[in-house]
Formats: C-alpha cells, structure tokens, sequence
C-alpha cells in the first residue's frame, strides 16, 4: 500500500503543482482585488458572520468536516469534466484571501487560518489534483475505447478499463489522503486553533 501511495504521488506530480500553482495565484489574487471582489464576496461573508453569531451555525467538528468534507467530494467527481476541480479549488483560493484582505487585525487573522490551514489548504490541493487524475483516467479509457477494434463491446471496455485502472486508483487513493487531511484540519479548526492564537497572542500582547 505503501508503494501505491508513492506511486499516486510521484507519477501525478504535474496535477498536483498544478493545483499548488492555482490555489496560490487564487489566494493572491483574492487578496489584491478584494475591492473589485466586494460587491460579489461580501454577502457571504456577512452571512457566514450572522449563522456564527446568532447561533444558527456552530463551528463543531461535525459542521466544519461535513462542509470541507463536501468541497473535497465536489472536486473530486467534477474532475470529470476537467477544469472544474480548478474553478473550485480557484473559488476557495479567492474567497480566503478576499476575507483575509477585509480583515481589521492581519495577524490575528493569520493565526486563525494557519493551524488548520496546513492541513486544509493540502487537503484541497490533494482533492483537486485527484480531479484531475480523475479526468486522466477517462481520458485514458475512452482513448483505449477507440483504439480497440475487437468485435466484442464488453472485451473492448474491459481492455480498455484494465488499460486505465491504474489512474482511477491513483485517484481515489488522492481523494481518500485528502479526505483524511481534511478530517484533521476539521479536528484542530474546532478544538485547538482559537486556543493557539490566544496562546501566542498571549506572548505577544
């Protein structure tokens, strides 16, 4: 299992800089044009703020896992169609570096984002990248589809599968070290990041 894992890595290196590449870019782009991105970002920041304070929204464990959990899903299979684990991953990217652009006091700010954040922002970038892998499989079995001329439709998909599988287990095998990533980052978003920036900030102040 071990060497499955270094093998999912080490020959999808390129989807996984890639999804580095874009959650950067997105993170900087969402702190620069936070003025340009007010108008479409705000709302739903100010109703996040509202849920939280009034209530309706509780930042357990359970709350936080199920939404990321969600996100993490969502770019998994619509890496399917390619460039839409990117237009998520790209959304989340904008969105946190829109909020941090907003917020009054940067480092607080930072010290409530970076605890979880380690294993929240590698969770995305391994999710979106298992997207992509995904889409490589696909791409892979319907080339193989193609390239078969046997008479038989179910010899030509099971030749082609077997041609591929190696990339939908690639995949999965992403998705599930993402998702466990994620797990981890809701675990310490809910019980120890607010207690390590008091912490800190504690020495600082």
């Amino acid at each position: 299992m071990i060497n499955e894992i270094k093998l999912a890595f080490s020959e999808n290196k390129m989807a996984i800089y890639v999804s580095i590449a874009v959650l950067f870019i997105s993170l900087v782009l969402g702190y620069i044009l936070e003025p340009y991105l007010f108008s479409y970002l705000n709302p739903v920041v100010e109703e996040f703020t509202r849920e939280v304070e009034s209530g309706v929204l509780e930042l357990t464990f359970t709350s936080i896992f199920s939404n990321n959990i969600r996100i993490v899903l969502m770019m998994f299979i619509y890496g399917i169609f390619f460039c839409f684990s990117l237009v998520i991953l790209s959304f989340n990217g904008f969105f946190v570096g829109y909020y941090v652009a907003t917020t009054e006091d940067l480092l607080v700010t930072v010290l409530l984002i970076i605890p979880h954040g380690i294993f929240e922002f590698s969770s995305c970038i391994l999710a979106c990248a298992s997207g992509l892998v995904l889409f490589n499989f696909v791409y892979k079995f319907l080339k193989a589809i193609w390239a078969q001329e046997s008479e038989s439709f179910k010899v030509i998909l099971t030749n082609s599968f077997n041609e591929s599988s190696a990339k939908l287990k690639q995949a999965v095998i992403l998705f599930i070290i993402a998702s466990v990533l994620m797990a981890v980052a809701g675990v310490v978003e809910a019980y120890l990041t607010v207690p390590t920036a008091d912490w800190i900030l504690s020495f600082i102040s």
